[in-house]
């Protein structure tokens, strides 16, 4: 039988402030959960610190000397792949941006640094980081190569019986910013749809997050806005704070309420609208993520006769939210990202 100590999370904290990595120290030390094994002011520290220390998940800086939390993620995730937990100290859009990119890398999410301990949040920053890192401990992740060769592309799907789709409704918590970016970078500047997004996301990284889409959509990226017109060819994100639903003649309606499902923007409150306004014209796709938001309003859609898609177990991060809708059989296909882009591909709107 295991001992406590072999129980206990392994971390590896990297960041260039001296007094950052021991406020950092102290927080996880205080969780007899997780054992801080060691330490890095830089990424080339870090790269050595991880095959050195191998480290059950790593917290990464961004902004450092030497070599940056973006080039190091790269380096970390092709030679010794571990779970990487970007916490950012300042969320200016430079560092958002370059937090984003790191997931294209292969980190698995983006947290903002706690408040200070005078912060009347600080106690609840600190939970969540905690809490967030603990889960990133658990997810097994694979080799990032510098180039990945493409696959043969797989036969176009058909349409089946889905006609005049008005809407295509994207759902996606952790290991959706990536998935999210390669869908809309497949589509061209012509496509006939609005497309609703609600991604989970740490506070103050949304703005960021709809910024990097827009480096290479050819669609136009914005946050939602309360009452605007739902319009082709347009990317609509979920801001942050409200749940972001269909209203009547395809307006958007922004709705400051309670979680769902923990989740202030709730998939389900997107999904769950749809279904009510826009009946079959619709398209629901739910995307890698922890937990089950969304999954029974998909099945909703799928029985209001929108065509419903979850992404497959083998390209997810996690499998959770996809995973759950295809157990309720909420999903009319399991499919990869690039088969996603063809079936959107193919669809045709009003």
């Amino acid at each position: 039988m295991k001992s406590k100590e072999k129980l206990r999370i392994r971390l590896l904290i990297v960041d260039d402030s001296p007094s950052v990595r021991m406020m950092l120290e102290q927080l996880f030390n205080s969780d007899p959960a997780f054992q801080v094994v060691g330490s890095a002011s830089d990424g080339e520290e870090a790269v050595a610190a991880v095959e050195r220390l191998t480290p059950d998940v790593v917290t990464m800086d961004i902004l450092m000397p030497r070599m940056n939390g973006l080039d190091a993620t790269a380096m970390i995730m092709e030679r010794h792949p571990v779970p990487i937990v970007i916490v950012s100290g300042n969320l200016d859009a430079e560092e958002v941006l370059t937090s984003f990119k790191a997931m294209e890398a292969g980190a698995l999410t983006a947290l903002p640094k706690p408040r200070g301990v005078s912060h009347p949040e600080h106690a609840a920053d600190v939970a969540m980081l905690l809490q967030r890192v603990k889960l990133m401990a658990e997810i097994r992740v694979v080799r990032r190569w510098p180039r990945m060769a493409k696959t043969n592309p797989h036969p176009l799907l058909p349409v089946g019986e889905q006609v005049t789709p008005r809407v295509v409704a994207i759902g996606a918590s952790t290991g959706g910013p990536v998935i999210i970016n390669s869908i809309l970078a497949g589509l061209k500047p012509d496509f006939p749809l609005p497309l609703m997004i609600v991604q989970h996301m740490s506070p103050g990284f949304i703005r960021g997050f709809a910024e990097w889409l827009s480096l290479t959509s050819r669609l136009p990226v914005r946050i939602a806005s309360q009452g605007e017109s739902l319009l082709p060819g347009q990317v609509y994100i979920a801001p942050e704070g409200f749940h972001m639903t269909v209203a009547g003649a395809d307006r958007i309606a922004l709705i400051r309420s309670a979680p769902i499902n923990g989740h202030l923007p709730s998939v389900s409150a997107l999904f769950r609208s749809v279904a009510e306004v826009c009946g079959r014209q619709a398209v629901g796709i739910l995307l890698s993520g922890m937990g089950d938001d969304g999954a029974l309003e998909l099945k909703l859609m799928k029985n209001k006769g929108a065509v419903t898609i979850a992404q497959d177990r083998e390209s997810s991060i996690i499998f959770g939210m996809p995973g759950e809708a295809v157990k309720l059989g909420a999903a009319s296909h399991v499919l990869p990202p690039d088969r996603i882009v063809e079936y959107l591909t193919s669809t045709k709107g009003n």
